[in-house]
């Protein structure tokens, strides 16, 4: 006798044994179909969140709209450069802008300088370095806010230090030794 014919004569001989193997070969069918869909909407899903990033860095999305009525810039307008008819004036440029994004954010100026004179001021960029505290929570909005606005700016140094104790600084403040230039367009 063969192989098959082995197996059909136990099952016929059985039928309650094929019943339970024909039950259990359709749920290792069912279990492998329903693996299987899950497993599409799980990477569906993940593709969604993925496209959902995208068109928020990429500004397309409701919720940077909704960021708009909060103060921050997510059109970038006006010059590349520093405006200012002398280097001054545009290292008070920098300055300004620099202080209101720390200041629009909740944060509180401790300190500035102002550094017309730096290694790249051959260049025409003029830098600042100013001491703030900030939040924890709007550090990243900050930096985003300075480097993703007109004029270009760069941060080239960015220190922060967290509370020395829990109750030092209020809310849970840091103190950031932030870093910005900017290149200065020149005299007209």
């Amino acid at each position: 006798m063969s192989t098959s014919n082995l197996f059909t004569t136990f099952l016929m001989r059985y039928p309650a044994g094929a019943a339970i193997l024909y039950v259990g070969v359709v749920m290792a069918f069912a279990i492998t179909a329903w693996t299987t869909v899950a497993e599409i909407l799980q990477r569906r899903d993940a593709v969604a969140a993925t496209a959902s990033v995208l068109s928020q860095l990429e500004g397309r999305s409701p919720a940077v709209s909704r960021d708009r009525g909060k103060g921050v810039d997510t059109v970038t307008t006006g010059s590349p450069l520093l405006d200012g008819g002398t280097v001054t004036v545009g290292g008070a440029n920098l300055l300004q802008r620099v202080a209101s994004s720390i200041t629009r954010l909740g944060g509180n100026i401790l300190y500035t300088q102002v550094d017309l004179e730096g290694p790249q001021a051959k260049d025409g960029f003029i830098g600042v370095t100013v001491s703030c505290e900030v939040g924890q929570h709007v550090l990243q909005q900050l930096l985003y806010d300075l480097e993703a606005g007109m004029p270009f700016l760069f941060v080239d140094q960015l220190v922060a230090q967290g509370p020395a104790s829990p109750g030092a600084t209020p809310e849970g403040k840091l103190r950031v030794v932030i870093s910005v230039s900017g290149q200065w367009q020149g005299s007209k």
